[in-house]
Formats: C-alpha cells, sequence, structure tokens
C-alpha cells in the first residue's frame, strides 16, 4: 500500500478489526514498528509492543478474547505538519461475549505511517472505559 492515505489505512484497519482478523491488522504494521498504549489499558495489557510479530501476537490474543468489538469509528482525523503522522479520535463500542454486557470506549492515537505502513501507533485511551470493561468482567482490584 505504498501510495494509500492515511484515511485509506485507517478504513482497512476498522475493517480489519471489526472481522477479528489479527494477521491482516499486523500486516499494517511496519516490521519494525512499535505500539505504545500509554495510560495502559484492561489488564494484563501490555505499554509497549515492538515489531511486527509481536504485534501480530498481541492481536491475536485479544480478538481471540471474549471482548467483540461491534462499532470502531475515526470522529475527527487531523494531519499533522509533519505528513506521515496523523492524530485521530476513535470511538469504539464493544461487548463482552460472555456476559452480553456492552461498553464504549474512546481514544486519542498518533500514527506515524510511512510508505504505506503503521511505523508508530500511540493510544491515549480514556481510562474510564477500561474501568467499565474490567468491572464488566470481574476483574477491577
Amino acid at each position: 500500500m505504498p501510495s494509500a492515505m492515511p484515511a485509506d489505512i485507517l478504513a482497512r484497519r476498522r475493517e480489519l478489526m471489526l472481522v477479528g482478523d489479527a494477521d491482516g491488522f499486523a500486516d499494517l504494521f511496519a516490521p519494525d514498528a512499535v505500539m505504545e498504549f500509554a495510560f495502559h489499558g484492561p489488564p494484563g495489557t501490555p505499554v509497549r509492543v515492538e515489531g511486527r510479530e509481536a504485534i501480530r501476537e498481541y492481536s491475536r490474543r485479544v480478538m481471540a478474547s471474549p471482548l467483540r468489538l461491534e462499532e470502531y469509528e475515526v470522529a475527527e482525523l487531523y494531519q499533522a505538519q509533519d505528513l506521515e503522522v496523523v492524530v485521530v479520535e476513535m470511538r469504539a463500542r464493544a461487548t463482552i461475549a460472555t456476559t452480553s454486557q456492552s461498553f464504549t470506549a474512546m481514544s486519542i492515537q498518533v500514527l506515524r505511517i510511512r510508505e504505506g505502513q503503521i511505523v508508530l501507533f500511540r493510544d491515549f485511551a480514556d481510562p474510564r472505559g477500561f474501568e467499565e470493561m474490567s468491572a464488566v468482567l470481574g476483574l477491577e482490584s
């Protein structure tokens, strides 16, 4: 996807996440890509995942969990002065398959996309969404 625009890559990411395609999702990333979760996420979420294959394994674990993503939308997309960098306002709604309870999460994501591949993904998720999900799953501390 060398000529793909950031919006195209984000649309493809959305499609892959909604169908649970961890391998396709990981393939959007460069071999040396990095994922970072600034405010952390649900219990067991790493703060940093380095490399496409580690992203693939992490994504497989997440997509195999009882969490079912139902909506995943880009609310706003901003282009930074550095043309490789975009800032995204995201909204997601998911259901815990084991309980049928749903929750909504919002985040700001910063992505560096070079030659059609994500090289850096930083997620600044609203921690309240993870608190709600942890409560639904019975994981709160």
